[in-house]
Order: structure tokens, then sequence, then C-alpha cells
């Protein structure tokens, strides 16, 4: 898996890139790769969620092919999209949320934080609230989305919107659960690095 860390992006121009290599996985060619990418403050919209009514908070809105409800991206938030082929024998698409979040959890653990799921919502949480959200989308056996870690995040902008169907207090970042400043590139190395471990297993 080629892994391409592409530093602080516009979520459109990311998006775009993402179902240009989707399209090429799903056509035969190219390789699996992982983007790894911070973007500008964005809020993103799921299949039959109304976009309309997130409008107004003054941040661009995307309606985007990945399940799920309204979430927010922003600075000090790693985002990690996946664009992996699923081959015959492997296309469970639960065992692939499970994999993603134990690239999660095994990532907090990485940095002192006990992570784990939630049998109702997927996500990575660390002592009762969400440290990282999950959304994927699958064409054609390629599956695309992915995941974003909150390390230090400005969690007043999840009260902005309804994210992911729950209470914005919910919501949590690294930094607020160690007490201290995270090196964002390093955890964005190491969620990469735990991606690759768990999707090649």
């Amino acid at each position: 898996m080629q892994v391409l860390d592409l530093g602080r992006c516009e979520y459109g121009a990311v998006t775009e890139r993402m179902l240009r290599l989707v399209e090429e996985r799903a056509a035969g060619s190219g390789t699996d790769v992982l983007l790894l990418c911070e973007f500008d403050p964005v809020v993103t919209v799921g299949r039959g969620e109304d976009r309309r009514r997130y409008a107004a908070d003054g941040l661009p809105v995307f309606e985007v092919s990945r399940g799920g409800k309204a979430t927010y991206h922003g600075p000090g938030q790693v985002v990690a999209y996946p664009i992996l082929r699923l081959e015959e024998g492997r296309r469970d698409l639960h065992a692939y949320l499970h994999a993603l979040e134990e690239a999660l959890i095994r990532t907090a653990g990485d940095f002192g934080l006990p992570g784990g799921r939630d049998p109702r919502n997927t996500g990575c949480w660390v002592n009762g609230r969400k440290i990282a959200s999950i959304g994927v989308a699958v064409r054609r056996w390629v599956a695309y989305h992915g995941v974003a870690l909150n390390v230090s995040t400005d969690l007043s902008c999840f009260r902005k919107i309804d994210p992911c169907g729950l209470d914005p207090d919910l919501m949590t970042s690294m930094e607020k659960e160690l007490g201290h400043a995270v090196d964002l590139g390093g955890v964005k190395a190491r969620l990469g690095e735990r991606l690759v471990e768990v999707l090649r297993a």
C-alpha cells in the first residue's frame, strides 16, 4: 500500500483526487493507496442527510458518498483515506470497519489512551467519549473515504452540527484526554503505520 501525506488541504481537491484513484483501482490499474491529510474547516454530510440545514453555520458543506450523518473536519484532526480494493474472500464490510477501528484503537494506545469500541456507533472511543469517526463507501469493491482522528481539534466546531447523530459534548480529542499538547505529525505517521498493519493482515 502506497502512503501519501498530503499535508494541510482543501477538502474538494482531495475528494477529486480520491475519486480518481478509486476509478483506477476499480478498473484494475494502480495500487492500493492511503491518503493522509489535515483539512481546512469543512462540514461533510453523508447520503440521506439534508445539507441545507448546515448551510447557515459559516462553513463549507459537502454532500459525500459515504454512509453516516454530518461530521466536521478541520485543523488539528488527522484524516486517513484508504483506497483499497477488497478482493474476493475479503468482501466483508463489517470486518473492514472493525479493522479501521482496530487501527484507531492501536494508535490511541500508542499515545497512552485506552481506546475502545461502542457497539452502537462505529469509531474509536476513549473514556466514554468519541475521539475518532469512521465513514466509508464502496464502489465496484473498492473501499474509500475512511477515518478522522481528533488530535488538537477545536471541539466547539462540533456544536455547529449534529455530529454523527450524537451530542456534540461526546466528542473529544487526544489533547483533551491527555491534558497536554500532542504532535500532529507524529500521530499522522503512527496512524498511517497502524492502518497499513491492519489492512495488510
